[in-house]
C-alpha cells in the first residue's frame, strides 16, 4: 500500500513551484531536500523505546509543512498543537501525546515557558533562532527508514467545540489514500491551492496539502485565515482551489461586495458546515463551485452531495458504506424524517439520532484514550457523536453535535435545524442555538446572533412568525447579540462559553418572557427575578454549574 512518505519522495527533483508563502517561493525539489534535513535531525533526537512523536506549535509557515514531510520520511508522527490553547490545557495536550521534542518559534516558546509538558527546554527547537539554523546546517540527507501504511503520521486534536479534545490517529496509508482524491476537486499539476486553515487541523492537511503533494500542484499558504485578505490572495497567487471549515465562508461574505468579485481564477472549493444560503451566495458572488461534504478527522463516515441532493442536506454515503441514524439510548434505527408543506421537519423528536456506520469501520482510534475509543465503537458499529436525520429518499441531514440536543416541554430536538432557520434573518453573519436551563424543568432555547447591523426586535418577531418550518418549541426565548461569535481555532462556533454564561454576560440580551416571540431587553431586574424563580423551584444549582 502506498504511504505518504512515497508521495513526498516522488516530488524529489521536481522543479515545479510547490509552495508560495508571503514573498517566498519553494520548488518541490527544495521542499523535499529541506524535509530530508529535518528528518535527519528528528532521527538524531529519537529516543529508543519511546514514542517517536514530534510536537509542532507554529502558525501556517513553511517550517510546519517541512516537518510534516520530515515526519513522513523519518517514520515519526506529528502532533499538531493548537496555539490557541493556554496553560494547563496546553501542557496537558503535550503530555498526553508523549511528545519527545517540540518544534516552535519564540512566540510558542513563551506559551510553553513554565509549563509541565514533560519536554525539557533543550528539546524545544525554536525555528527563528540561529541555534536552530546551526543544527540544520550540520545535517545532510539521510536514508529514510522503511515506513508502513499503518504507521502513525499525524495525531490531530479534535476541535474541542463540545468537550475535551482527543488526538485522532491518522496513518501513512490513510493520508496517502486521501491524497488520491484530489482529482475529484480538480486538483492537478497546474492547480494552485489556497491553504489558510490551520495546519494543526486535519482539514488543512487532508483537504489541501496532501492532495497538492500527490498532484505536484502549488500550495499558496497564508499564516492565518483572513476574510479581507482572501480575494487579494486568490488574485495574487492565481488560486484555483481552496478548502474551508466552519464559518469561513460566512466571514468572507461579510466583507463589502464589489462588482468585480467574480473576476478571479477560482474554480472549486471544498469544505464542511457552511449553510446552504452561504454556499449559494458564495457561488454567485465569486463564481466558484462549492463542494460540501460531511466527514471528520477520524475518517470513518463520509457523506457527500450528489446530483439531486436537497439544498440543506449533506447528501449520501459512498456505495458500499452502510450508514444510518440510530437512537443512541435505545440503539434502534430512527424513523425517516417527514416534512411539512413549508419544508419544516415534522417529527424531529423521533427522526433525529446519531449518525452511525454499521459495517466494518477503519477507525485508527484516539491516541492513548481507550474510553474515547469505546465511546465511538459500540456493538461493532462506529457511533460518530454527530446528530442527524434521514429523509425518505435516503439523503442525510446534519443536526448538530451530540451536545446540541435540546428538550423543551418534553419535546426533543436538535440545534442545527433551528440555526438554519435563524440564519435566514436579514443581516445575520452567524448564529448559534443552544440549550439553557428552564426555571422549572428541561431547557429553554437561547440564540446568539452576530449581525452586520443593529437588532430590530419587531423585525425579528415578524421573521420568526413568518417561518413555516419553525417548530412550535423552537423559537428562542433568549437572544444574545455579539459583535464577534466565539470560534474555535478551526472557525467552528464554540458554544461552551455561551452555554456556561447563559444570559449572565456582558453582551446585550433580549428575551421573550411570555414565549410569544416578542422581545424586550433583559434588564438587571429581570435577571434577578429569573434567579429567584430558579431558587423557588429548587434549580438554583443549574445557574452555578
Amino acid at each position: 500500500m502506498v504511504t505518504f512518505a512515497d508521495l513526498v519522495r516522488a516530488r524529489a527533483g521536481d522543479e515545479h513551484v510547490g509552495l508560495l508563502f508571503e514573498d517566498e517561493s519553494y520548488t518541490w525539489s527544495r521542499l523535499v531536500g529541506e524535509a530530508e534535513r529535518r528528518a535527519a535531525l528528528a532521527l538524531g533526537l529519537r529516543e529508543p523505546g519511546r514514542p517517536f512523536h514530534i510536537g509542532v506549535l507554529l502558525e501556517n509557515v513553511p517550517e510546519y509543512v517541512l516537518w510534516i514531510f520530515a515526519a513522513a520520511l523519518s517514520g515519526a508522527a506529528v502532533v499538531g498543537i493548537n496555539p490557541t490553547r493556554r496553560g494547563a490545557e496546553l501542557a496537558g495536550d503535550v503530555r498526553h501525546t508523549d511528545c519527545r521534542f517540540i518544534v516552535t518559534d519564540s512566540t510558542g516558546y513563551g506559551l510553553l515557558d513554565g509549563l509541565e509538558t514533560g519536554v525539557p527546554p533543550e528539546r524545544v527547537l525554536r525555528v527563528d533562532t540561529s541555534g536552530y539554523r546551526t543544527l540544520l546546517a550540520r545535517r545532510t540527507g539521510v536514508e529514510s527508514p522503511e515506513v508502513g501504511a499503518g504507521d502513525p503520521l499525524l495525531l490531530l486534536f479534535t476541535s474541542g467545540s463540545t468537550g475535551a479534545p482527543k488526538a485522532v490517529v491518522c496513518g501513512q496509508g490513510r493520508l496517502a489514500a486521501i491524497a488520491e482524491r484530489g482529482g475529484q476537486f480538480g486538483i492537478g499539476r497546474d492547480s494552485v491551492t489556497y491553504l489558510a486553515m490551520p495546519l494543526f487541523h486535519g482539514n488543512a492537511i487532508m483537504a489541501n496539502l496532501a492532495m497538492a503533494t500527490r498532484a505536484g500542484a502549488t500550495v499558496a499558504m497564508r499564516r492565518r485565515f483572513s476574510a479581507s485578505g482572501f480575494l487579494p490572495d486568490v488574485r495574487r497567487h492565481g488560486v484555483t482551489y481552496f478548502n474551508y471549515v466552519g464559518r469561513a465562508l460566512a466571514y468572507i461574505l461579510a466583507t463589502p461586495e464589489r462588482p468585480d468579485d467574480a473576476d478571479n481564477p477560482l474554480r472549486a472549493a471544498f469544505g464542511t458546515e457552511a449553510s446552504a444560503r452561504d454556499m449559494a451566495e458564495f457561488g454567485r458572488r465569486f463564481g466558484v463551485s462549492i463542494i460540501e461534504g460531511y466527514g471528520s478527522s477520524e475518517g470513518v463516515v463520509s457523506i457527500n452531495k450528489v446530483p439531486g441532493t436537497p439544498a440543506d442536506a449533506l447528501g449520501v454515503p459512498p456505495e458500499g458504506m452502510d450508514v444510518a441514524v440510530h437512537d443512541p439510548e435505545t440503539g434502534r434505527e430512527c424513523p425517516r424524517a417527514r416534512f411539512g408543506d413549508g419544508g419544516g421537519l415534522l417529527n424531529g423528536h423521533e427522526a433525529i439520532g446519531e449518525i452511525v456506520r454499521r459495517d466494518a469501520a477503519a477507525f485508527e482510534g484516539y491516541y492513548a484514550n481507550p474510553e474515547a475509543d469505546a465511546q465511538r465503537l459500540r456493538g461493532g458499529w462506529y457511533w460518530s457523536g454527530d446528530l442527524g436525520y434521514r429523509d425518505a429518499d435516503g439523503y442525510f441531514y446534519f443536526a448538530g453535535r451530540d451536545a446540541d440536543r435540546l428538550r423543551v416541554d418534553s419535546e426533543n430536538f436538535a440545534a442545527a435545524p433551528v440555526e438554519r432557520i435563524l440564519s435566514r434573518f436579514p443581516g445575520t453573519v452567524m448564529c448559534a442555538v443552544y440549550a439553557v436551563p428552564d426555571p422549572r424543568t428541561g431547557d429553554q432555547v437561547m440564540a446568539t446572533l452576530e449581525l452586520d447591523g443593529p437588532f430590530d426586535p419587531a423585525a425579528f418577531t415578524a421573521f420568526l412568525r413568518a417561518q413555516p418550518d419553525l417548530g412550535g418549541k423552537w423559537a428562542p426565548v433568549f437572544v444574545r447579540l455579539t459583535e464577534r461569535m466565539p470560534l474555535t481555532a478551526t472557525n467552528k462556533v464554540d458554544k461552551r462559553g455561551l452555554r456556561q454564561e447563559r444570559w449572565e454576560c456582558a453582551d446585550p440580551v433580549w428575551w421573550s418572557p411570555s414565549r410569544d416571540m416578542t422581545f424586550v431587553p433583559l434588564t438587571g431586574e429581570a435577571r434577578a427575578t429569573l434567579r429567584e424563580r430558579f431558587a423557588e423551584f429548587g434549580r438554583g444549582r443549574l445557574l452555578t454549574s
